[in-house]
Parts: C-alpha cells; structure tokens; sequence
C-alpha cells in the first residue's frame, strides 16, 4: 500500500535551503508519507540535496532537463506518487513537526474539504505571517491573507477562499474531479487557478493554523521584481479567462484600472510593491501591455479549458461572485500593504 500523502517539492536552486526543508520533513510525527523532489534546474541539485541530512528518510527526484515550471512540476509529482492527499511545499520553506498531522487530520475531520491551507510564517521573523491563506481582488489578482500581521491574530481554524501551494494540502479526489494543476501558468496564480476550480465545483477550504510552516519569502524570482509582476499579471488574466462568470468580464478592466492607481500611488509614495519595485512607471506600463498581449493569444486555449471546468461547477456564476466577494481585498490593500 502506498503512503497516504505524497509531498511534493518543485526546485530550481535545490542547496541549502532545499536541504533544510527535507530535513524538517524528516522530523514529521505524522509518518505516512512519501517525498518527490522534481528538479528544474537541469543540474541534478534535487538528488544532491537528497544525499544530505534528508537522507534519513527515503526521497524519490524526479529529474527535467529545463525549467518545467511549477505547475507541471506538481503535475509530474502526483503522476509518479499518487497519494489520498497531495502536500505542496516550497523548497524555501520549513514545516514544523505537527505540520502533516495536522493538514491530514484537518482533511479527514470533513470530506467536503478539498484544500487546507497552513498557517505560513515568515522565516526569520516568526511571529509575523506570510500568509494564512489567500484572498482575492476582483480583477483575478491575489493576495496572502494575513500577511505582516502578528500569526496571533489568525490562531481559529476557518474557512479560506484558498491555499497558498507554498504549504498546502490537496485531495486527490477533488483533483481527480476537477484536474491538476493548468503548466501554462508555469509561475504565479496557478494555485488560485486551481483553488477556484475547486470552489466552483462544492470543494471546501480549511485554514488550519496549528500547521505551521516558516517561509524565505520570494527567494527565486524576487518579491517585485519585474519577472514576477509580468507572470503575475498575464496569469491573473488566465484566472478570468478560466473562471469568473462571462457577465463580470466587462467590470474587471475598471477593477483593473482602479488598482494600477493604487499601484502608482505606492511606486510615488514607496509603498506596497509599485514602491519595493524600483521600476519607472513606463517600465510597469510595458509589463503590463506585454502580459495583456500575451493572454489575449491565449484566449481560445483559456476558453476551451473554461468550458471543460464548466461541466464540473456546483456554484451557479452568482453563487461564485459571492464567494469571490466574500473573501475579497481592495485595491488600496493589495498594492499598499507588505
């Protein structure tokens, strides 16, 4: 019989930190569980890793010549580790012991649950959140709940819209419903993607806060840097294209509008990511244009995997926009805050 949880650890630079992330799966008191390392550096830096402190513990590395992305990656995790559940974990962050035991449990306590979401802390500054969860604007973008705030302040276990897949759990019946992970994504937004594809078809999110994870935030791509906010954009354009209902289309572009605002306020005031960017207003205005261009070509793609989704929906399109409202951010939050 295979284990009952498979994690799963997408990584690029592998060393140190993806060392000490294998090494904390090790002290896990919840044992039933396997680890699949898929490494895209194209370096063998997954199996060099495993030979270290992890090895300990049994680690399967899958191994890609190029950057397969994110998504994919998981994707290739699950289809060589199939588990009831699946555990998504950066290789920059840092699960206590509890953190299986208590995902699992949280899971088996309901089997509407579909998703958990950890309590993610921000290593080095431990008492701060990355996130405790992930909330939503209404234009596609995301944002981690909770983050800078003291994990105090977050301490029920409660309903999420979704989970950030830095820490989160999967069941894999809800994937065999719905479908993995979307590789055309390949960085940013594929778990909100993925997240709402759950929701929309009657999946439940748990946000369980007594599994804790510690996070080196943003430590491959930058937290604002220019790489990310392109993949951000053109993918918060896929979570529309794929998931918000036809009629709310028109509204987003002034969603939109009304946040790169914001956006220019924080990069004149040095605040939120337009001020941690650094980057001229013509150089956001360029990634934005080029993120737009590039998700218009993929519309007919987006439309067809929004019309096999659609077969799948439990939630009526206004039943979904509540949802999304309910567990939604402004624009002055998501570009002001941390």
């Amino acid at each position: 019989m295979p284990p009952p949880v498979t994690v799963i650890i997408p990584t690029l630079e592998g060393g140190e930190n993806l060392e000490k992330c294998l090494a904390h799966l090790s002290a896990q008191i919840f044992t039933g569980f396997e680890v699949v390392v898929v490494d895209n550096s194209g370096r063998g830096v997954g199996a060099a890793a495993a030979r270290g402190p992890a090895a300990r513990m049994p680690v399967r590395v899958l191994e890609n010549r190029s950057n397969a992305g994110f998504g994919a990656a998981i994707n290739q995790g699950i289809e060589a580790a199939p588990g009831e559940f699946i555990c998504t974990l950066n290789d920059d962050a840092f699960a206590d012991p509890a953190w299986l035991e208590e995902l699992v449990a949280a899971a088996r306590g309901d089997p509407r649950i579909g998703m958990c979401a950890s309590q993610v802390r921000l290593a080095g500054s431990p008492g701060l959140l990355d996130s405790a969860g992930m909330v939503a604007y209404l234009d596609g973008s995301t944002k981690q709940r909770g983050r800078m705030a003291p994990a105090s302040a977050f301490a029920s276990a409660e309903e999420v819209l979704f989970p950030s897949a830095c820490a989160a759990l999967y069941r894999a019946a809800m994937l065999a419903q719905i479908g993995r992970f979307d590789p055309d994504f390949f960085l940013y937004c594929e778990d909100t993607d993925l997240g709402l594809r759950g929701r929309r078809a009657g999946w439940g999110c748990r946000y369980v806060p007594s599994a804790v994870v510690h996070h080196r935030y943003s430590q491959s791509a930058g937290r604002a840097s220019p790489v990310k906010a392109f993949y951000v954009e053109r993918n918060r354009l896929y979570v529309v294209m794929k998931n918000f209902p036809l009629w709310s289309w028109p509204l987003v572009p002034l969603f939109s509008l009304w946040r790169y605002v914001m956006h220019l306020w924080g990069l004149a005031s040095g605040r939120g990511l337009g001020g941690e960017s650094g980057a001229g207003w013509w150089k956001l205005g360029i990634i934005v244009v080029s993120a737009n261009f590039q998700a218009m070509r993929a519309l007919p793609a987006m439309l067809s995997r929004r019309r096999r989704a659609a077969g799948r929906a439990a939630l009526s399109d206004l039943a979904f926009w509540r949802l999304l409202r309910r567990h939604s951010i402004s624009a002055r939050d998501l570009a002001l805050q941390p």
